[in-house]
């Protein structure tokens, strides 16, 4: 009977070895599967990063090639709108050489000159400053002189020497004027 339970022992150790086994296997089996899942899974993720790394400096390279252009040909349309005041102003001068011009042709050539040239600063946000009669602003005026009239309000700008103008409502350049003392 001892003979029996040691070979009952024996085939009981047997199976549990071979079920230990099993098992093992199973487990070596699933921890290689998870380790082949996760490899792929990080050179996935490798993948998009170079992806993105790549996206990134050519949005760089896009970014610094669009501002420099904009740097580059950010007065293209004033320097268009600019060249049909030139244009005019050429065609005033052809006028003034011509043998049947008038001063009063002339004239008028270059007051339609300076409309276009109002206008065209006008388009892109340049305002004259003319104050005559306003009163004397020292942030937007340049006093050239000083000029006592009792009959006039004093501080009040009694002529404009150099008209002013701003750009986009800031001071460019002040208007010089003669002011009332």
């Amino acid at each position: 009977m001892t003979k029996k339970k040691a070979q009952k022992k024996v085939e009981t150790e047997t199976a549990e070895a071979k079920e230990t086994s099993k098992t093992k296997s199973k487990k070596d089996t699933d921890l290689k599967s998870q380790l082949e899942e996760a490899q792929k899974s990080a050179k996935d993720n490798w993948e998009k990063l170079l992806r993105a790394q790549a996206e990134m400096e050519n949005f760089k390279r896009r970014t610094a090639k669009d501002l420099e252009n904009a740097h580059k040909y950010a007065l293209d349309g004033f320097v268009k709108a600019l060249l049909e005041v030139k244009d005019s102003l050429s065609l005033g001068l052809q006028t003034a050489h011509d043998k049947n011009a008038t001063l009063e042709n002339t004239a008028e050539g270059l007051e339609m000159t300076n409309k276009v040239f109002i206008s065209t600063l006008e388009k892109f946000g340049v305002e004259q400053i003319d104050p005559v009669g306003e009163r004397f602003d020292p942030e937007k005026h340049e006093a050239v002189t000083m000029i006592p009239m009792p009959d006039k309000d004093s501080n009040t700008v009694l002529e404009v020497i150099k008209v002013g103008f701003t750009l986009n409502g800031r001071l460019v350049r002040p208007a010089m004027v003669i002011v009332v003392q």
